[in-house]
């Protein structure tokens, strides 16, 4: 099994020509090709055309949007040209949800970035990501919107707690143990109302994933139960402690009338992720 087809999604925010950057060198690791996909998001004029200095607004948006375009387009043809790297660029204008979902479900690993709620230009949905991660039917490696990732998978860090999803998320990022040099498997003990017990053992999935990652070291750590939202911090935590380079876990979500509704520990991830992390659903 390999990752043959990834999509990366840009926006025209700050973090997209790193996320580019990050995708361009997973390509060379794994030797796939790559589809770059730019949603261009623009303001609803007709939401706030009374507003004093709405047009003046709206044209400088457009400017930045222009200029943001250009660039990463710029890039991405001459890192095609300067590297081995298949890769094609597309723009997009429809609705982004909708179109990223389709071109997700038609690629084997999908590279998006984190909401800055500091940088206008990473919006691109009302919970864009959670949607994505929920309804793609693929993994989505999410790159957060600080820091520098020069290395991805040689150190994956696993949360498992032995449901479906975690589950899923394990059989996804098996390309990356594949390459790994360690992989700690990070296990959550039994919450409030289960009992003791109930979890398939860290152990169980440790010795799966070793059989792929043949030449790295696969260790087990275990957990107390905690509250979710605890769990997400711990994971955090640890991860960064181990010096993990990937995070590895399942999203829990469901749909509560027209909004998404995320796991406490999911939550937090996508909030305060401080290292790329691969969520499947």
């Amino acid at each position: 099994m390999s990752y043959k087809s990834l999509l990366v999604h840009l926006d025209t925010s700050q973090a997209a020509l790193p996320r580019l950057e990050f995708a361009f060198r997973l390509a060379r690791q794994l030797n796939a090709h790559l589809t770059a996909l730019l949603t261009l998001v623009r303001p609803e004029s007709g939401s706030f055309y009374v507003m004093a200095g709405a047009a003046e607004f709206l044209a400088e948006h457009d400017r930045v949007s222009t200029e943001r375009r250009n660039a990463l387009e710029r890039w991405f043809k001459a890192e095609t040209a300067r590297t081995t790297v298949s890769a094609d660029w597309r723009v997009a204008t429809d609705h982004a949800t909708d179109v990223v979902r389709n071109a997700a479900r038609l690629a084997d690993l999908v590279v998006a970035g984190q909401f800055d709620p500091d940088d206008p230009g990473s919006f691109i949905a009302n919970q864009f990501l959670e949607h994505l991660v929920l309804d793609a039917g693929r993994p989505v490696l999410i790159v957060p919107y600080a820091g520098d990732f020069s290395t991805i998978g040689l150190h994956p860090v696993v949360a498992w707690d032995g449901s479906r999803e975690a589950a899923r998320a394990v059989a996804d990022a098996t390309p990356l143990f594949i390459h790994a040099k360690q992989t700690t498997i990070v296990t959550i003990g039994a919450q409030g109302g289960e009992p003791p017990g109930s979890r398939l053992p860290g152990a169980d999935i440790a010795a799966v994933i070793a059989r792929h990652a043949t030449a790295a070291a696969v260790t087990v750590e275990e957990t107390q139960a905690e509250p979710a939202r605890a769990v997400g911090d711990a994971l955090l935590t640890r991860a960064a402690e181990l010096g993990g380079d990937l995070i590895v876990m399942g999203c829990y979500g469901h749909a509560r009338w027209r909004e998404l509704v995320l796991g406490g520990a999911s939550r937090v991830i996508l909030k305060s992720m401080t290292m790329p992390v691969l969520m499947s659903h």
